[in-house]
């Protein structure tokens, strides 16, 4: 069994015998109903350095000991303070008995204005599910290799627009994956990333897909 929980925005907790969070934005996130301190991971996954995906790694990290995966020059930017652990894309590496790639995604990356590297989306493999987080990204042609040969069950993609795809990018993006479920994320945490996510799941189930709209802090079990 492996719990999936969303804290809003592109935060998210994958549960279960080993526990992962990604892109921990919390105490700057309008939509978090929980705090910084109230997460205990085992290891803490940043696609990229943007405030709104790192904003509380070092916190998090500090409290739980957990060490944190980014990008090569991300890793060497946080080092001095907490535990890291680098990758780049098409990398993999083994933690407790799960095994973490990073693909590409295409967006920026920067931490507190220096230059952090690639970004990237990540492959968790729990050993019985497959979990695609896209990190921030549009659509691109990749996303059939990542179907092709990572396989994920299921896809955590963004679909707020301005800063990544919008939902009918989603869509491309998720008929490429073509794993059986999605999870949209990156919407509706600020204006300039308004969704409708019935739009989506609309969209989603005539592609012939399984959407899930979690609510804030919602225990999708999987």
């Amino acid at each position: 069994m492996v719990n999936i929980i969303w804290h809003g925005h592109a935060c998210f907790s994958i549960e279960g015998n080993v526990n992962v969070l990604i892109d921990p934005f919390i105490e700057r996130n309008p939509a978090a109903k929980i705090n910084a301190e109230s997460l205990n991971p085992d290891i803490i996954i940043l696609t990229h350095g943007h405030f709104d995906h790192a904003g509380d790694a070092i916190k998090i990290s500090k409290n739980s000991k957990a060490p944190v995966l980014a990008s090569f020059e991300l890793s060497e930017i946080l080092k001095n303070e907490i535990e890291t652990m680098d990758i780049n894309p098409g990398g993999t590496v083994k933690f407790k008995g799960i095994k973490i790639t990073a693909v590409n995604a295409v967006h920026s990356s920067s931490y507190n204005g220096l230059y952090a590297g690639a970004s990237m989306g990540y492959i968790i493999d729990m050993g019985n599910i497959k979990i695609y987080h896209a990190g921030d990204t549009t659509y691109f042609k990749d996303m059939e290799l990542i179907g092709n040969i990572n396989r994920p069950d299921i896809s955590l993609l963004p679909i707020g627009g301005h800063y990544t795809m919008d939902i009918d990018g989603s869509i491309e993006a998720l008929k490429m994956l073509k794993s059986e479920k999605v999870i949209p994320m990156h919407y509706n945490t600020f204006p300039a990333i308004s969704a409708n996510p019935e739009e989506f799941k609309n969209k989603v189930e005539k592609a012939g897909f399984k959407p899930i709209i979690p609510e804030v802090e919602e225990v999708i079990k999987l």
